[in-house]
């Protein structure tokens, strides 16, 4: 069996989540420049985005990856997220693979949810410049 542990009522216990399908979401967003502001805002707009979209409790989270493109040094994505309130999830920051001719100062995510749910019910979240990375996706 697995545990997850919950409150209820002010006190702690176990919740059996044996079973619970483990399910990813993606996204992306482009941000205006390689500058700490601008990349926290447009994570933190990121994250609320794919969360907010597909009605994930941030308790439901697992883990977060975040890769950046190899212009984009001035803060860790995961800062943003921490900033946010999502301090009780690992998250991992990477550099995406510097392909010549990619679209600059893209952040992207892979968000990994415990959910019953089926996987066709969750939407990958493209925002701003990043939408042309995924034109097949609705918007």
């Amino acid at each position: 069996m697995r545990w997850r542990l919950v409150e209820v009522d002010g006190s702690v216990g176990r919740e059996d989540v044996t079973g619970v399908p483990v399910r990813a979401v993606r996204g992306a967003t482009q941000v205006s420049a390689d500058d700490r502001d601008a990349v926290i805002a447009g994570t933190a707009e990121l994250v609320r985005a794919v969360l907010d979209r597909n009605e994930i409790d941030p308790a439901d989270l697992i883990s977060v990856i975040f890769t950046a493109t190899p212009d984009l040094t001035a803060e860790f994505p995961a800062y943003a997220a921490r900033a946010i309130g999502i301090t009780d999830v690992p998250l991992l920051c990477a550099t995406e693979i510097d392909v010549p001719g990619a679209m600059p100062r893209v952040i992207r995510l892979l968000a990994h949810v415990e959910s019953g749910r089926p996987r066709g019910d969750f939407h990958h979240v493209y925002l701003h410049g990043a939408a042309q990375l995924r034109t097949d996706l609705p918007r």
